[in-house]
């Protein structure tokens, strides 16, 4: 019987090129990976698919779940719950992918009391809390206060970062290409 894909749980402030990273991760490797679709108590956005971007439900039907222990990992923001459950991620892992995680520093908190996963944890920086704070500035999506609210939370994910063994790779993205290279090669020396 062939081993179970792992979980890869990818961390790190808003800004730091997760998302870009993971996109490239994907594009190159289409087979190899999955995300896991989430449960929220958001609505649907135009365009937006229940069961395909997300797993929309009621702020009833998501406690119960919560109450279930039902998801590897929830929390809720502005006012809106978001959680992980089990079954989505043995959704992606059963099809012989590994499962990407893409969470804050809460969820990584809540995955770590999960070792049954045997997940791996990726940690992604800024080159400097000065570089992120351009470029969350350089979107120019958002108001000052918003800027605040996400530098002062990267610098509370910066700190966490620094406990040891919380995470099994920290990648400094300072040069994307760079990064991307010391991922794709953590990440797919995982699936051996």
């Amino acid at each position: 019987m062939a081993p179970t894909p792992p979980v890869v749980v990818l961390s790190g402030p808003s800004g730091t090129g997760k998302s870009t990273l993971l996109k490239r991760l994907f594009a190159e490797h289409p087979d190899s990976f999955g995300f896991s679709v989430s449960h929220t108590t958001r609505a649907p956005r135009a365009g937006e698919t229940d069961g395909v971007e997300y797993h929309f439900t009621t702020p009833e039907k998501f406690q119960e779940l919560v109450n279930s222990n039902a998801f590897i990992e929830h929390a809720t923001f502005a006012g809106r719950s978001y959680g992980t459950s089990l079954a989505a991620v043995r959704d992606v892992t059963s099809k012989g992918r590994a499962c990407i995680l893409d969470i804050e520093m809460e969820g990584v908190k809540q995955v770590k009391k999960k070792p049954e996963l045997n997940a791996k944890f990726v940690f992604v920086k800024p080159p400097s809390v000065e570089e992120l704070e351009k470029r969350l500035r350089g979107r120019g999506t958002e108001s000052e206060e918003a800027v605040q609210k996400r530098l002062g939370q990267a610098l509370k994910e910066l700190e966490f970062a620094e406990t040891p063994g919380i995470h099994d790779k920290i990648i400094v993205n300072g040069d994307l290409d760079r990064a991307y290279k010391e991922l794709d090669e953590y990440i797919m020396a995982q699936l051996k």
